[in-house]
Formats: C-alpha cells, sequence, structure tokens
C-alpha cells in the first residue's frame, strides 16, 4: 500500500487506500476524514477528482458523536445495526499523539479481530501517507479550513508546528490556538531533540497583520538560535535583539521551557509573560517566577534563566492572556485543569480552549492559546512504535504506583474490544 501511495500522485494517495481496503475487505465504502484547525470538526476527503477545493470545506461537528468518541478515547468503533445493513467501522489515524483523522468503512459483515488488525495497521500507514503527502499539495490544509483565514490568520497558523501534539516516552505535549475576530499575534511551538524537549508561548502586541508579522520575525529569531544550539539565555537574547532592531519599537511577551530528557532538569525563562499553572496530585498552582522585561523593550535588560521544580504525574499548563479576560465571567481556569485532568494533553487543550469560547459566545477580544505538558519521568524509555504506549504501561500491574489515569490512556491507544493483537492494538483487558 505505501508503495501504490508513493506511486500515486499526492493528491490521490487517499484513493490508493481506498482501491486496497475495498479489494481485501470487501468494503462498500472508504472515507478519511481529517480533522480541522479548531479540533472541533472534521472533513471528509473524497476522491481526488470529487473535492471542490474553491469552497470551503463542508465540516461535520464532532461535539456527541462517534468520530468525537474515537478521536477523544483513539479507540476504535464497531456500529452493526444488524438487519443485514452494512457495518461501520471508524479507526483513529493518529501519529505519535497527533490525531490526523479518522478512517471510516462500510463492510459487509462484522470484522474479526484478525481484519480489525489488518484495518489498524492501514490506518497506522495511512498517517504517514498524509504526513509525505501534505509536504506536496494543499489539498490537506484545504481540509483543515472549514472557514476563510485571513491574511493575519494563514501567517500564524504557518507559525505553529505541523503537528500539534506529540508524545514521547517522558511526556506529552499538545496546544491549541483560537484567534481573535482580529488575530492577536500568539504563537506556539515546540521541538524534541536527542536530550531535551523544548517549548515555548509567545504574544505579539497588537493585532491583525502587524501583529502577525511581528510574531513571525519573533518565531524565526527563536528557531534560528535553538537550531545553531543556542542555550535558553542566548535564544531569549537573540529574540530580543531581533525584536528591538527590526520590531519597530513594538514588543512580544512569550515563555520559553527547556526540559532535559536524560534527568528531567528543567529550566525557563518569562519574559513579560503570564504565568504558567501547575497541576500536582490533583491540586492546582500558579506557579510564580522571577518576570523579566517582553523582547523588544528599548532598555538595557537580562534575561534570566530560572529552573522548575517538575515532577513525575505533573502537567504544566501555558497560556496566554487571552485565555485571561476580564470579561470571561464564571470561568474557574484552575479548577477547570483540575476537571480535565484525566483528558490527554492533546483533549485538555482543546477543553480549555473551548470552555473560554464558550463562555464569550464565540466573540474572543484576544487569542486565547494553551500548551498542556505531561511529564512522566526519564524512567520510560521503552515504547512500542506503534502506538507511542511505554511497555511499561502495557500490563495492568504497571498501574501499581502509577498515575492510573495515565495507564488508561495510554493503554488504550487502539484495541478492540480489550482483544488486539497489533498495528496499534495492544493485548490486555479494557482499562
Amino acid at each position: 500500500m505505501l508503495a501504490a501511495a508513493e506511486a500515486a500522485a499526492p493528491v490521490e494517495s487517499l484513493d490508493v487506500v481506498a482501491r486496497i481496503l475495498k479489494e481485501q475487505l470487501g468494503a462498500t465504502s472508504v472515507s478519511f476524514l481529517i480533522t480541522d484547525f479548531t479540533g472541533g470538526s472534521v472533513v471528509r476527503l473524497g476522491t481526488g477528482g470529487g473535492i471542490e477545493t474553491r469552497e470551503p470545506a463542508p465540516r461535520i461537528p464532532l461535539r456527541g458523536t462517534l468520530y468525537d468518541d474515537v478521536i477523544r478515547t483513539q479507540r476504535p468503533r464497531v456500529e452493526d445495526k444488524g438487519d443485514g445493513a452494512p457495518v461501520r467501522v471508524v479507526v483513529p489515524v493518529t501519529n505519535r499523539g497527533d490525531a490526523i483523522g479518522l478512517l471510516e468503512l462500510f463492510l459487509p459483515m462484522a470484522p474479526d479481530v484478525e481484519v480489525m488488525r489488518e484495518i489498524g495497521e492501514t490506518a497506522h500507514a495511512l498517517a504517514y501517507i498524509v504526513i509525505a503527502n501534505r509536504s506536496f499539495t494543499d489539498l490537506y490544509q484545504w481540509g483543515r479550513r472549514t472557514i476563510p483565514l485571513s491574511l493575519a490568520a494563514e501567517i500564524q497558523h504557518r507559525l505553529l508546528p505541523s503537528s500539534l501534539a506529540c508524545e514521547a516516552a517522558q511526556f506529552a505535549v499538545a496546544g491549541a490556538l483560537e484567534p481573535a475576530a482580529h488575530v492577536g499575534g500568539d504563537t506556539f511551538d515546540y521541538v524534541l531533540d536527542r536530550d531535551t524537549v523544548q517549548l515555548s508561548v509567545t504574544d505579539a502586541m497588537g493585532h491583525d497583520v502587524d501583529a502577525s508579522l511581528l510574531a513571525t520575525l519573533l518565531v524565526g529569531a527563536l528557531r534560528r538560535a535553538r537550531r545553531a544550539g543556542a542555550d535558553l539565555a542566548e535564544q531569549a537574547r537573540q529574540a530580543d535583539r531581533a525584536m528591538r532592531e527590526h520590531g519597530r519599537h513594538s514588543y512580544v511577551t512569550g515563555q520559553l521551557l527547556r526540559i532535559s530528557l536524560d534527568d528531567g532538569r528543567t529550566e525557563f525563562v518569562n519574559a513579560g509573560h503570564p504565568w504558567p499553572l501547575l497541576m500536582r496530585d490533583g491540586e492546582v498552582r500558579e506557579i510564580a517566577p522571577e518576570i523579566d522585561l517582553p523582547f523588544g523593550i528599548q532598555v538595557p535588560h537580562n534575561y534570566r534563566v530560572q529552573s522548575l521544580d517538575l515532577r513525575p504525574g505533573d502537567r504544566l499548563v501555558m497560556l496566554t492572556d487571552g485565555m485571561l479576560e476580564r470579561n470571561v465571567k464564571s470561568l474557574d481556569l484552575a479548577n477547570l485543569v483540575v476537571r480535565t485532568r484525566f483528558m490527554h494533553p492533546r483533549e485538555a487543550a482543546r477543553a480549555l480552549i473551548t470552555e473560554i469560547v464558550d463562555n464569550r459566545h464565540g466573540q474572543l477580544e484576544d487569542d486565547a492559546t494553551v500548551m498542556c505538558l505531561d511529564w512522566y519521568g526519564t524512567g520510560h524509555s521503552q515504547r512500542y512504535a506503534d502506538t507511542g504506549a511505554d511497555l511499561a504501561d502495557a500490563s495492568p500491574s504497571a498501574q501499581d504506583g502509577a498515575d492510573h489515569s495515565r495507564a488508561t490512556r495510554v493503554r488504550s491507544t487502539g484495541g478492540f474490544d480489550g482483544v488486539g493483537t497489533a498495528g496499534g492494538f495492544v493485548s490486555g483487558p479494557e482499562s
């Protein structure tokens, strides 16, 4: 299938997958549904000739649907209505925690374990097909745009990492951003190196294109310094210099974080940015760092690299001031972090954003951005390549003395009624 997909044109690779599944499994219908930028909808991508990209993609709202359940739990679902009706199978298409979309099939009969294994392997391969081909075509970008983007929003989205979530042995991280009607210049970024993971959340002064251009300058300076091997202090210094020299007397607030994957040592820089929240043992507190000036302020100043006590089981939430709008009524952000503690960071970040949007009836005065990091610790070095699950968590005994919610979440990445075998399906009873 991978060879056939590579031989096809980038926009036809999904057709290859559909044809093979129809031939091998007798599927009457095969669809790939891609998640949109908001995380609240999916878009059905049909055959290459059947997609009209001159119009916004028709969205399918997720809330309360089977699709929502599959994306949230990362478990396949089978819907058999009987009476000879085709059996519906919906499987997550996910890579390293990034929920790319869903694979939906209609089969003539209920699938057995072997068929589910084949479907799971196909969904796993499909994730790589999408990742590879989105470099060559705008089809997948079109599918993620359920509403037209302004120029400022287009610039802003291109500054975000290509995958909004990532799982590794030591951590899981995810970001979510909801732009205001007049884009406020928020960004978030992360990168996984051989021995560190680095994160940033920034908020540019102003609105619309001016704010997006400032964000572009700041993110470009940070990435340039980071890719040159600069430490956190030097990254901050170069970002500040770029803003002072080219930012036209504007500024950007930001928070930079760097975690050692070898020993868990954590350091960060706060450049005039809202304080992060730390949840430990079910309680949330605000971290109160030493605050330095935003990037671009035209007075002499330095950036202090501070240490952060991050322990296995902690959840760190970094945000922008759009999450702290004074007009947001009756919203206890710390309580919301507690209530979403059993969610994957991907789902928790989206839930926090959704709460803000719903509270403001969809009318944000400023961008709302969240990065959610779960720190598991440095003792988890082996993982299943197909699920992203820790080997230590693959057995029920791994729950002893461990965080139950995390053990449940990791083992539920895949699985078919608890009896799957491979291709993303971990054996063992359902948690």
